[in-house]
C-alpha cells in the first residue's frame, strides 16, 4: 500500500478545530514513533504526549502564541538526550540482549565501540547527534498521522530553554527539539487548506548516477 496519497493530502495545518483524536489513533501514532529506526537502535529521545490544556497554554506562551498548540487535540513534544552516557548505552544493550534472548555480554564488542564513538564527541555534538534521530521519528509520526487523515504541523518556533523549564526536562537530562500539534483542520478558517501542494520538481531534487 503506497503512502503517496496520504502525503499528497497532508499539509502544514494553520488552523485546527479542537476535535479530539481517538485514543486508538493516538496509540497508532505512538507505535509508529516507537518503531522508528535510529543509529545503533539507541532511540536517544523521549516524546511527551500532552492533552492537558493548562500545559498547552503555558507552551503556547513560549511558542510565539501559535494557535495550533492550544487548538490541537494532542501536542507531541519531541526531546533528545542532552548527551550520551555509559549508563544509557548499557541500558539499551541490556534490553537488546534480553529481548532477543542472547547471553549477557553477547553484544559487548559492538556496545563498547558505540560507547567509545559517541561519548568521545563534545557534549554539543552528542546532543546534535541525538536530535537528528528525533527527526527520523518525527518523519515516521507525520507519515502515520497522514495515513490516518489526521492533521499536524511540525514546529521549531519556540524558546527551547523555556519549554524545557515548563516540562522540567533538565531533571531527565533531556532537551526539547521539535513540537507537533495534531488534530483536525478547520478548513473554513485555514486559508492554506485548499491550496496546491508545492514541492521541488524531480529534476531539481534528484541526481541519478548510473
Amino acid at each position: 500500500m503506497s503512502i503517496i496519497p496520504a502525503l499528497q493530502w497532508r499539509y502544514a495545518t494553520k488552523k485546527m478545530n479542537g476535535e479530539k483524536v481517538s485514543q486508538k489513533h493516538i496509540d497508532s501514532i505512538l507505535e509508529a514513533i516507537r518503531l522508528t529506526p535510529t543509529s545503533s537502535g539507541l532511540q536517544p529521545f523521549e516524546v511527551f504526549v500532552i492533552s492537558n490544556q493548562e500545559i498547552k497554554e503555558k507552551i503556547k506562551r513560549v511558542a510565539y502564541n501559535q494557535a495550533q498548540i492550544t487548538d490541537c487535540s494532542h501536542l507531541l513534544v519531541f526531546t533528545a538526550w542532552n548527551h550520551y552516557t555509559v549508563d544509557r548505552i548499557t541500558y539499551y544493550f541490556d534490553h537488546y540482549e534480553k529481548e532477543r534472548e542472547l547471553p549477557k555480554g553477547f553484544s559487548d564488542g559492538y556496545k563498547n565501540g558505540v560507547m567509545k564513538q559517541l561519548t568521545s564527541m563534545t557534549i554539543d555534538r552528542q546532543f546534535e547527534h541525538a536530535a537528528r534521530q528525533v527527526y527520523i521519528a518525527l518523519g515516521m509520526a507525520l507519515t502515520e498521522i497522514a495515513t490516518l487523515e489526521i492533521d499536524s504541523i511540525p514546529m521549531e518556533g519556540f524558546v527551547n530553554n523555556e519549554l524545557d523549564a515548563i516540562l522540567e526536562l533538565d531533571q531527565k537530562h533531556l532537551k526539547s527539539v521539535v513540537i507537533l500539534p495534531i488534530g483536525y483542520r478547520d478548513a473554513e478558517n485555514d486559508w492554506q487548506s485548499e491550496l496546491k501542494k508545492v514541492r521541488k520538481t524531480k529534476e531539481d531534487l534528484f541526481t541519478f548516477i548510473e
